[in-house]
């Protein structure tokens, strides 16, 4: 008997077929609600990531033969899908355009092709795929399985047309096991808070109960899209260094350095490269592995390079922000803010905090916390998540005039090219000091709003019972104030006196009440 082991490699796509519970995929009700996440993520990107507003349609039907099995098709009029990538976009495991430095939903590959294979795993039926790019004149359509073993698509099926009404965008159309009972509560929360991070978009949702939802676009302002840059010398380590230095088109070290990474002018370039020793004039590609470590240390060390930017990064913005809460809680208060980029390992991260109350918001006897990261809801791990402690513990919310259960709503958002996210299933972000001091900066910020809007209502409610205690007489003294005046020769009309009462009563309390009732308007008791 051989006591030697075998030995071989795996295929990305035979990793994610052994371990789909790392990617999301570990039940049927989970492998549901991610499968619709995933492709809605991929038909958002599409369209408001390059300046389109969105009309996204997501349909889940069940097989009337098989209740397990339901067929999921998304409809987008994003920017469409190249034809020759088709096939390798949903059938090559980490094959995908996000491997590049701009904020995105997506950041691994796995998204659609997790998806597919899940399906080819548990249904064994191809994936569906119809697309046309912006301005394309025809239509193209594959049916696609992956080759588990080769990480590469089986194409099965490929027809095109001819595209006669301008359409452009993307249907996927792919049939997985699931368990539409217990996820459906999941997929409702997702697709409504996504409508909160996204008011700018039409999305509509029909689930196997011939329900449908439908969110409205209530703006046409979209975020800024974000631009690909490059990365900055504090996010650099030694195998990124050495890729970067094999792939360059730039001859010396000097041009290098200023142009294939942010925050460094050629003065600083200059600068940087003789106080560590560096010749300016040697070619990139000679570096030998001595001087890429060398560099990659020095790079992480040098104090004058600036911040990074955040042109890739692209926030909801405030006011985004406040109309989606609006539009979904129906609240009666409702601010936000969104807070300069703060730097995690050499990458800017953006923070973002609304806070919405009262309305038709539900009271709880904690804040309902909205988690997202790059406008993606997280539904899971909550309370493993940097914005629970935040919200749970580092705010003491007596202080701002809260006393649970109250109706108030937090959300978070944290965007970025680098989120510290504690799995593979991207549903909870890391305590990072920095990320963490962010979030509570902002939520304290939104906070102080409500407590001045509180305090502000409060004291109008006691102006305002000060000055009905006083209304509620005036037409007393008015009847007094005829009867001790009956003698005058002029007749004395009761109305007036009480109008003028009531302007003296609206002069005092008016600037801290919009509106005062009439004396007339007001029913006495009678005792």
């Amino acid at each position: 008997m051989s006591t030697l082991e075998k030995f071989r490699a795996i295929s990305p796509a035979e990793f994610f077929y052994r371990n789909k519970e790392i990617a999301g995929f570990s039940n049927p009700a989970r492998a549901l609600y991610q499968s619709v996440r995933e492709l809605l993520e991929n038909a958002l990107d599409a369209t408001d990531a390059h300046g389109i507003l969105p009309n996204i349609e997501v349909s889940i039907d069940r097989d009337t033969s098989k209740p397990v099995v339901y067929r999921i098709t998304v409809k987008d009029n994003g920017i469409g899908i190249p034809e020759k990538y088709i096939p390798e976009a949903f059938g090559r495991v980490l094959f995908s355009s996000k491997y590049v430095l701009r904020q995105t939903r997506g950041l691994f590959g796995l998204g659609a092709k997790m998806i597919v294979l899940y399906g080819q795993i548990t249904v064994g039926e191809p994936a569906e795929i119809v697309s046309a790019t912006m301005g394309s004149r025809k239509v193209y359509s594959y049916r696609i399985s992956i080759d588990v073993k080769e990480n590469k698509p089986i194409i099965l099926q490929r027809g095109v047309w001819p595209n006669t009404t301008g359409w452009h965008g993307t249907i996927v159309k792919i049939a997985v096991e699931g368990d539409w009972g217990r996820a459906k509560q999941k997929i409702l929360d997702y697709v409504r808070r996504t409508a909160i991070v996204t008011p700018y978009a039409n999305l509509v949702l029909r689930t196997p109960d011939e329900e449908i939802y439908t969110y409205p676009r209530v703006t046409d302002k979209l975020p800024p899209p974000p631009r690909e840059t490059h990365p900055h010398p504090h996010g650099i380590d030694i195998e990124m260094l050495k890729i970067m230095a094999g792939e360059t088109e730039e001859q010396t070290l000097l041009d290098f350095i200023s142009n294939e990474f942010q925050g460094v002018g050629r003065v600083i370039a200059e600068r940087f490269l003789r106080d560590y020793g560096f010749k300016l004039d040697k070619n990139p590609k000679e570096l030998s592995k001595e001087e890429l470590e060398a560099m990659a240390k020095a790079l992480k060390e040098f104090g004058e390079f600036r911040k990074p930017r955040a042109e890739h990064l692209s926030p909801i913005g405030a006011d985004l922000v406040k109309i989606g809460l609006n539009s979904i809680l129906k609240p009666e208060f409702v601010d936000a803010i969104t807070l300069k980029p703060v730097v995690y390992e050499g990458h800017a991260v953006i923070v973002e905090v609304g806070l919405a109350y009262g309305g038709a918001i539900e009271p709880s006897d904690e804040p309902q916390l909205l988690r997202f990261a790059n406008k993606i809801p997280l539904l899971y791990d909550e309370k493993s998540d940097v914005s629970w402690k935040v919200v749970s513990e580092n705010i003491d919310w007596s202080y701002y005039e809260i006393a649970f259960p109250a109706p108030i709503a937090i959300l978070t958002h944290i965007c970025g090219t680098k989120i510290p996210y504690k799995g593979v299933g991207k549903e909870s972000v890391a305590e990072v000091p920095v990320i963490e001091h962010a979030l509570e900066e902002g939520v304290r910020h939104v906070a102080r709003s409500l407590k001045l809007y509180l305090t502000r209502k409060q004291r109008e409610e006691e102006y305002m019972r000060k000055a009905i205690t006083i209304i509620k007489y005036i037409p007393e003294v008015s009847s007094a104030l005829t009867s001790f005046l009956s003698s005058n020769p002029e007749p004395v009309d009761p109305k007036a006196i009480e109008d003028g009462l009531f302007e003296l009563v609206k002069k005092r309390y008016g600037e801290h009440i919009k509106e005062l009732p009439h004396p007339r308007s007001i029913v006495l008791s009678v005792e």
